[in-house]
């Protein structure tokens, strides 16, 4: 093979026409954007897919727990229905159910509280007498049958 350039080619060739055996800087540019380009299309995507998420977090635990689930279900089935349904559940504020029933059990506990600490002077004093039924005694030997009741 020769160096030389063939003579019909123009004396000034443009820049993205390489010499034999030199670098093509188009190509090398051009893949470097390629790169780039799909990166910032990927982060792109997953900023877009995590959406949902990021709307939800300052939602309730549970609420937030439901639309991340979606949000996976979304990217490892590719069904963007559950993309979708999580991203209505996270716009969507559900009533909090669970503060007002957490206040009523602690009431009622509260309350059971105080009536297990009379039942419990009461029984103290029960517990003083024995109490023994005609039918807790045995028949044929007049012992003392012990219920569980």
């Amino acid at each position: 093979m020769s160096d030389q350039v063939h003579p019909m080619t123009p004396h000034h060739l443009p820049f993205y026409i390489t010499e034999q055996g030199g670098t093509d800087y188009l190509m090398v540019a051009m893949g470097i954007f390629l790169i780039a380009a799909v990166l910032a299309l990927g982060n792109f995507y997953l900023h877009l897919h995590t959406l949902p998420e990021r709307v939800a977090h300052k939602s309730q635990k549970m609420q937030f727990e439901i639309v991340a689930v979606l949000g996976l279900l979304a990217l490892f089935t590719h069904i963007h229905l559950f993309w979708i349904a999580g991203l209505m559940l996270a716009l969507i504020d559900l009533p909090d159910f669970g503060t007002p029933l957490r206040s009523i059990a602690g009431s009622v506990e509260k309350i059971a509280g105080s009536a297990e600490e009379t039942d419990a002077a009461g029984q103290a004093e029960a517990d003083r007498k024995p109490v023994v039924s005609e039918k807790a005694k045995s028949p044929a030997t007049g012992e003392e049958v012990h219920s569980h009741a």
